[in-house]
């Protein structure tokens, strides 16, 4: 029986002065040399991180979502920016073309990433299409990508000082597999260790330190937890040790599988993760000492909520990483990924200089199924009564008839506001996870959509194969002035679940129904904090 039945609330510090005057928190770092988790208040799971010199740079789950295999880069582990997304798509299915099947819940994740000799390694595994081994000489890429004879379930890469590289991986039975620089195996899978504190051990990450080879991993789940084994042999036997369990109620509950740092002063820490509901897993960094050769996290076995930042021998500037978009490049920023590949022909920033024109690229009548859908992970605030709106423009004079465009938020379920063109009409409709709930025709040639999702209040999330109540609820608006908005239709129930298996985003679409020729041109998307009491 569950024990936590409303979990992962967003609690967290707000700053507030009057009623009339609030100033929101937006960031972790609290500008005292303090931080306050999640180090990152949005979705960026499964973290691998790693410094090279003065830099630090972390890697985390994508899935379907192209660009992918997102890398930010710090100075401090706490001021995040973008540096990559190593794959601009990925095509070694139709599937991720959205041809006829789809890869929701599926694609690229569990990712890792070293520095070796000179070059960046990064190695993941799709269930569907095995292992994949990326390396480059620079952060920012190009990356040459190879798909692998073996694919290797949350894989840990090592590579160690007597020039043998080895990985592990599994599902609660835990190998190692010796490769050649190619990653190709040069040996069976050796089986060294089987979870034995329950089911679910995984998410592995592999270190060498003062003769120990360690295996840093996860008990996964909502109420995750995260392990240490170890041995002087690197085939085992191995000894374990929790290093942090912790289920206290708040944005810390039940932190579990990322990665060792050592900063360049010698201080350790870890970068880590948790459930945060309906905007998915979001990381959490947390001091380490070491007792005995263990790595403990946490201070006094709990996790930290707000702490002093690493010591890196300096002190740098607060950084933000971007959201909001006047589509004024010419290119996209790297806080957005479309919805499996883009079909590039039917997208452009310089069409229309300014806008981002987004030509039909599909007939379909499934929304999960429209290609060029532009997605970007919600961010949270740092607090219970603050959440983030995401609002556009749009122009929407070059509809075909039966073209659907407009703004959603999607996991599943997932509800959108747009205009669909009905032979003359325009009509702005809501709908709700496939239904149409409510319409109301207009006449103007731009509309203003917008997106509000109230999730200060609760979360909804997988435990155990159950949803956790406390379902956050999204609302959605129009307007023809930019200045009065209208509620339209119903709230959607945002939920986090595993048939798609990434945070709640919002989308920018336009597809066809009918035939394809249509486009319309969004002029602005803005993400910004809105008071839900």
């Amino acid at each position: 029986m569950l024990r936590h039945p409303l979990l992962i609330v967003l609690i967290f510090f707000s700053q507030c002065n009057t009623p009339e005057q609030s100033v929101y928190k937006l960031h972790s770092d609290n500008g005292d040399g303090t931080y306050t988790n999640p180090v990152i208040a949005a979705d960026y799971p499964d973290p691998d991180v790693i410094r090279v010199d003065d830099t630090y740079y972390f890697v985390s789950t994508t899935m379907f979502v192209f660009p992918g295999v997102t890398i930010l880069k710090s100075k401090d582990l706490v001021n995040w920016e973008y540096a990559a997304n190593a794959i601009p798509e990925f095509n070694f299915s139709e599937c991720y073309n959205l041809d006829g099947c789809d890869r929701y819940s599926h694609g690229q994740w569990a990712t890792t990433i070293k520095y070796h000799k000179n070059k960046f390694h990064i190695l993941f595994i799709t269930l569907d299409e095995g292992g994949f081994y990326l390396t480059s000489d620079h952060i920012e890429g190009p990356w040459e990508i190879n798909q692998l004879p073996k694919g290797f379930y949350d894989p840990g890469l090592l590579f160690d000082d007597n020039g043998k590289i080895y990985i592990t991986h599994g599902y609660n039975d835990i190998s190692i597999t010796e490769v050649d620089k190619n990653f190709h195996p040069l040996s069976e899978d050796v089986p060294i260790f089987s979870g034995n504190i329950r089911n679910g051990l995984e998410g592995m990450r592999m270190y060498k330190r003062n003769g120990y080879y360690y295996l840093y991993g996860t008990y996964g789940g909502l109420d995750g937890f995260q392990v240490t084994l170890r041995s002087k042999n690197i085939y085992g036997p191995y000894d374990q040790k929790i290093a942090i369990r912790d289920t206290t109620h708040g944005p810390n509950y039940g932190i579990h599988q990322g990665a060792l740092i050592q900063t360049q002063t010698g201080e350790w820490w870890t970068m880590l993760f948790a459930d945060n509901g309906a905007l998915g897993r979001f990381p959490s960094l947390q001091p380490v000492i070491w007792v005995n050769d263990w790595p403990m996290v946490g201070v006094d076995g709990k996790a930290v909520l707000s702490y002093k930042k690493p010591d890196v021998g300096n002190t740098h500037p607060i950084t933000y990483l971007p959201t909001s978009d006047s589509f004024d490049d010419s290119k996209l920023g790297m806080q957005w990924g479309w919805n499996h590949n883009p079909v590039h022909s039917k997208w452009s920033l310089t069409e229309h200089p300014g806008h981002l024109r987004l030509s039909t690229a599909t007939v379909t009548n499934d929304f999960k199924m429209a290609q060029n859908t532009l997605t970007q992970r919600m961010f949270a605030y740092y607090s219970e009564t603050v959440a983030t709106v995401g609002s556009l423009k749009m122009d929407i004079e070059n509809m075909n008839d039966g073209d659907i465009a407009g703004l959603a938020i999607f996991q599943d379920p997932y509800a959108y506001i747009g205009i669909k063109k009905s032979g003359d009409k325009n009509l702005i409709i809501m709908v709700n996870n496939g239904e149409v709930i409510d319409s109301v025709e207009t006449t103007t040639p731009t509309i203003y959509f917008k997106a509000n999702p109230k999730y200060g209040s609760g979360a909804a999330v997988y435990y155990g194969g159950e949803v956790v109540p406390g379902t956050r609820m999204a609302s959605f608006f129009y307007s023809t002035d930019g200045i009065n908005y209208t509620q339209l239709g119903n709230d959607l129930k945002m939920e986090f679940k595993l048939s798609v298996f990434t945070g709640n985003k919002f989308c920018l679409f336009n597809y066809a129904t009918k035939e394809l020729g249509g486009y319309v041109d969004v002029d602005w998307f803005k993400m910004e904090p809105t008071n839900i009491q």
